[in-house]
Parts: structure tokens; sequence; C-alpha cells
């Protein structure tokens, strides 16, 4: 079974967004926009992915702007989404198997495409760990 991921970009992150469906073709993408390099705004397209995983057409995406900051504070605004901002493979590793994120946030202005490439390879592939994580991760979840 294909792996299904969405995947939403500010003006900023069009290109690495771009870059990484033609990388992963074996991933079925949800693309949720934006569609060209002209400026929008990023809390836009925080709120398609929030509505992505919170209405179960997905389990996990990835957002991408200049620096990933922006996205990822906009996200994590939902209950249901763990966002993490990944700079390199380490950070992606550990957030999946720690934090059971759901959400991989990038900065294309910060981290380079063939980074990028291995960050999402790591967050796709990795499993939560679960055990003394649960309780934690289960925190997050509640008001």
């Amino acid at each position: 079974m294909k792996k299904k991921y969405a995947i939403a970009c500010d003006h900023g992150g069009y290109d690495l967004k771009e870059d990484l469906k033609e990388k992963f073709r074996s991933i079925e993408w949800l693309d949720l926009g934006c569609d060209s390099r002209d400026s929008v705004d990023y809390p836009d397209y925080a709120a398609k992915m929030i509505k992505a995983i919170e209405g179960g057409m997905v389990e996990r995406g990835i957002l991408i702007c200049g620096t990933g900051i922006g996205l990822s504070i906009a996200a994590n605004r939902s209950l249901k989404v763990r966002a993490a901002l990944c700079t390199n493979v380490t950070m992606a590793r550990l957030t999946r198997q720690h934090n059971d994120a759901n959400v991989l946030t990038l900065g294309a202005r910060i981290t380079g495409a063939e980074a990028a490439f291995d960050i999402v390879e790591t967050f796709m592939n990795t499993e939560f760990e679960g055990g003394r994580h649960i309780a934690r991760v289960e925190k997050l979840g509640k008001e």
C-alpha cells in the first residue's frame, strides 16, 4: 500500500515542495498548495493541513515555508497536530521516536534540497517508540 502524505507550503516553500513531490514519487501526495511563487499567507496553508489531519484525510504531512517557523507555529494550534521543525536527520528521527510528530515542517531558506530529502526520508521511515513516551504525547492532546 502506498503511503499518503499531505503537503503544503507558502510561496517561500513552493520550489522545495515541488522537488519533494518529484523525489518521492512513491508517495501518494495530497497537495494542499500553494501552487506558485506568488505571495500568500502561511496560516492559510497550515489551516488546510489541520483540516486534512483532523478530517482523517491523512495521518501525516509536510509543511514548508521560508524558515519553517511560521507554519510550525500555525499548525500546532490544533490539538491533533504535532508539527516539528527539523533541520537535520537526528531531529527528524527523534521527533518521530519520542514525540510521534505527524507533521514535518521545513524551512526552504534554511535547509537545502538534498538535506531536506534526507530529513523527509528519515521522518517517513521512523516509527514512534511508544513506551515511556506515550503518556507524554497523550498530554499534548489535552486542554
